[in-house]
């Protein structure tokens, strides 16, 4: 189904070699169009590439510093010194399969190796400089975050909704992470819409880290749910407009992403047996093999088969005299076993279809002093609030966020559906960063759609 209207802005700040700040308000802009005539030379890993010509590859297996040096062209007795000169920046025996590298040859008809760079993952590189002693240094590359604000209508599930629309669809996982303690993802109708203020690190133009949600708000018949990600004790938090903390004793639900199937019920069709029966708990349908988490901190009391009914089942005994009891599992996640302290959120088995089951999906149950409850019902304490010396601080923050998620144009802010193009260090040495993010909207008609189960 299409997205009913997603419109999506982006922000990118990079930091050119000179060290000046390109991008976000329209002084920047300005000076971007006044520099556009001025030739800058493209730099990469610090060194000016348009006086070399640049043979770029991939190691691969069995390869060696000495081989990959050797066809390049550079001498046997240089190549034999080299190893005790970047001994303290490169371990020669350190090279791996798979990692790139790339050799700088001097423009001229001899083509001399003049540096050779080995990449130790996407930011951290090498440079050995093959001219004299062979002098090598570490760096790292610029990370550029670019931040995008998307929203959409629901109209089959976020995940679907968010791909339609042209964002990655692991944005619906991150804001599966914030509203863990506070919406069921799993209950999500049509109908339904989200805002969310996202931004993501890049090198090379390639993502170089997880998506992470600043700001969000979910709406559903009218109650809005917002989340603003606020600093507390040194580590990011979520917290809604008062500055109360989203996070819970318990989360929300042991599956990040699927759906409904069966709910809590005193009597229930059972559907291998063909009777009415009680089913106090919660069925997900999900795909085998699907992570299962542990919805608090707790101890493993249970870890054992059933045939005739829970198959593998995993039992965790949590504070306040409650348990929770996960079914059906294809297997138990490494490091699940009795007496294992396990934390909220770890996978502690898999989806699957064991013991008395119709196909592939987690039966949840939960116990508070030995009687069953409803996990989709039962009230749970929440973590703390913002500090009242932080409040004044959280509330100017919550203030400008939600301002921007409803639409109120920030001044220097440019449009661009979804993640836009980021920025090379060739563009940002170049100022070319406030023209990459050209004005775009994205529209879909309202396609209509029924509520999810």
């Amino acid at each position: 189904m299409a997205v009913a209207a997603v419109i999506a802005t982006a922000v990118i700040l990079s930091r050119g070699d000179d060290g000046a700040v390109t991008g976000g308000d329209g002084d920047a802009r300005d000076e971007v169009e006044e520099s556009a005539a001025v030739a800058v030379s493209e730099r990469r890993y610090g060194i000016a590439v348009d006086s070399f010509e640049v043979e770029e590859g991939v190691v691969a297996r069995g390869e060696t510093l000495s081989s990959l040096l050797g066809r390049g062209g550079v001498s046997a007795g240089k190549i034999a010194a080299l190893p005790s000169r970047v001994a303290g920046v490169l371990d020669a025996r350190g090279i791996r399969a798979g990692n790139r590298y790339a050799l700088f040859l001097e423009r001229d008809s001899a083509r001399a190796p003049r540096y050779f760079v080995y990449e130790r993952d996407a930011a951290r590189y090498v440079v050995i400089d093959l001219a004299g002693e062979g002098a090598a240094r570490a760096g790292e590359k610029e990370v550029v975050t670019v931040e995008g604000i998307t929203r959409a209508r629901i109209t089959s599930s976020p995940w679907n909704d968010l791909k339609a629309a042209g964002a990655d669809p692991v944005l619906a996982l991150a804001l599966a992470d914030v509203y863990a303690w506070t919406v069921d993802f799993h209950g999500i109708r049509a109908g339904d819409s989200l805002s969310v203020i996202h931004e993501r690190p890049f090198i090379d133009g390639r993502p170089a880290g997880r998506v992470e949600v600043k700001a969000a708000v979910f709406t559903r018949g009218g109650e809005r749910r917002v989340a603003v990600r606020f600093p507390r004790e040194g580590r990011a938090a979520y917290f809604d407009e008062q500055g109360n903390s989203l996070q819970k004793v318990f989360l929300k639900a042991p599956l990040r992403y699927s759906r409904v199937s069966s709910r809590f019920s005193n009597s229930r069709y059972h559907p291998v047996l063909k009777v009415h029966r009680p089913h106090h708990g919660v069925d997900y349908a999900a795909p085998a093999g699907t992570p299962v988490h542990a919805v608090g901190d707790g101890t493993v009391v249970k870890r054992e088969y059933q045939a005739g009914g829970a198959g593998n089942f995993v039992t965790i005994r949590h504070a306040n005299a409650y348990t929770t009891t996960y079914m059906h599992l294809s297997r138990f996640a490494s490091g699940t076993r009795v007496g294992a302290r396990v934390a909220q959120g770890e996978v502690i088995g898999y989806v699957g279809s064991t013991g008395l089951s119709t196909g592939p999906h987690l039966d949840f149950r939960m116990y508070r002093g030995g009687k069953p409850v409803d996990p989709l019902a039962v009230e749970l304490p929440a973590g703390d609030p913002v500090a009242g010396e932080d409040m004044e601080r959280f509330l100017l923050l919550k203030d400008s966020l939600v301002a921007r998620l409803r639409g109120e144009r920030v001044a220097g802010e440019a449009m661009a559906g979804g993640y836009p193009l980021p920025v090379d260090e060739r563009t940002a040495a170049r100022g070319d960063v406030a023209a990459r993010a050209g004005e775009e909207r994205l529209a879909a008609t309202v396609a209509p759609g029924e509520a999810m189960e």
